[in-house]
C-alpha cells in the first residue's frame, strides 16, 4: 500500500467535507416530503411557526418544529377516532338488521382495548427511549463532527509549520557543521545533555529555596528598617540643630572679629612663603 502524503490527506478530507456538507436538515427532507403528502398540504403554515424556518440550522428553531408536528399529529389522531367512531356507530344503526351488541361483547373489546393499550403504551416507551438514544448519538456525532472540523483545520496548518520546521533543522545542522554554533551546550551528547539539565533543575530548585527563605526574611526586615527610621528620627533632628547652632556661632565669631581673621590668614601664607624662600637660599649657599 503506498504512502499518502499530508497533502494528499488534507486533499482527501476537504473534498469529503465540502460533498458530504452533514446538517439535519437534509436527513430530514425525505420525513418531511413524506409528511406534506399526508397532510396534503400545498400552503404554508399561517401559525407562528413558518416553513421557513427550516432554511435555519439552529437547535431553536428544529425544536420549535418538532413541537408543531406533535401538535399536529395529536389533533390528526384525534380526528381520526373521531371519525372513524362516528362511522362505526351510524353503520350500527342504520344497518339492516341494526348491529346489537351483547355485554359479553362489550367486555371482550374492553379487553382487548386494555391489551391494545398496554401495547401501545410499550411502543410508546419503546418509542421515546429510541428517542433519547438517537439524541445521545447525535449530539456524540456533532461532537465528533466539530472534532474533525478542528483537526482539519489543524492539518491545513501543518504542513507550513513542517517547512519552518524544516528550514530551522537545516539552518542548525550548518551552524553546527561549520562550528560556528554559539552555544556548546547543543553540541552535547545526550546522556551529557541530560546530566546538565538535571543540573540545572537543581540549580534552579537551590534559587528557588534561597527566594523562599528571602521572603520569609522581608516581613522582619521590614520592621527592623520601620525601628531604625523611628531611632533615626530623633538624631535627624538633633543633627540639623546642631548645624544650625554652628552655623549661628559662626556667624557671630565672624561678627566679632570683623574681618581680622582674613588679615591673619594672608600674613600666614606669606610668613611661609618668605620661609621657605630662606630655607632654599641657605640650602644653596651650603
Amino acid at each position: 500500500m503506498a504512502t499518502r502524503t499530508p497533502d494528499q490527506i488534507l486533499a482527501e478530507l476537504q473534498a469529503l467535507v465540502a460533498n458530504q456538507e452533514i446538517t439535519i436538515l437534509k436527513l430530514s427532507e425525505p420525513i418531511s416530503a413524506e409528511i406534506a403528502q399526508l397532510q396534503g398540504q400545498t400552503q404554508q403554515r399561517t401559525s407562528d411557526i413558518s416553513t421557513s424556518s427550516l432554511d435555519a440550522t439552529t437547535p431553536a428553531s428544529l425544536e420549535a418544529d418538532l413541537t408543531h408536528y406533535r401538535e399536529l399529529f395529536a389533533k390528526l389522531r384525534f380526528s381520526y377516532v373521531e371519525q372513524v367512531t362516528k362511522e362505526k356507530f351510524i353503520r350500527a344503526i342504520v344497518g339492516d338488521p341494526p348491529l346489537i351488541v351483547s355485554p359479553q361483547e362489550n367486555v371482550d373489546l374492553e379487553k382487548q382495548n386494555l391489551e391494545a393499550k398496554a401495547t401501545l403504551k410499550a411502543l410508546k416507551t419503546e418509542v421515546a427511549d429510541m428517542v433519547t438514544e438517537l439524541e445521545n448519538k447525535a449530539k456524540d456525532l456533532s461532537k465528533k463532527y466539530e472534532r474533525v472540523k478542528t483537526e482539519t483545520a489543524k492539518l491545513e496548518e501543518l504542513p507550513d509549520k513542517l517547512a519552518e520546521l524544516e528550514n530551522a533543522v537545516e539552518k542548525l545542522r550548518a551552524t553546527q557543521a561549520s562550528g560556528l554554533n554559539p552555544i556548546p551546550e547543543l553540541n552535547l551528547p545526550l546522556a551529557k545533555t541530560l546530566d546538565l539539565v538535571e543540573a540545572k533543575k537543581r540549580q534552579r530548585d537551590e534559587l528557588d529555596r534561597q527566594l523562599e527563605q528571602l521572603q520569609s526574611q522581608v516581613p522582619r526586615k521590614k520592621k527592623e528598617l520601620e525601628r531604625l527610621h523611628a531611632e533615626l528620627q530623633p538624631l535627624e533632628t538633633k543633627r540639623q540643630n546642631s548645624t544650625a547652632a554652628a552655623k549661628e556661632a559662626r556667624r557671630r565669631k565672624e561678627a566679632a572679629l570683623g574681618g581680622v581673621e582674613d588679615d591673619l590668614e594672608e600674613r600666614g601664607r606669606w610668613y611661609r612663603a618668605a620661609e621657605t624662600t630662606l630655607k632654599q637660599m641657605l640650602e644653596t649657599g651650603s
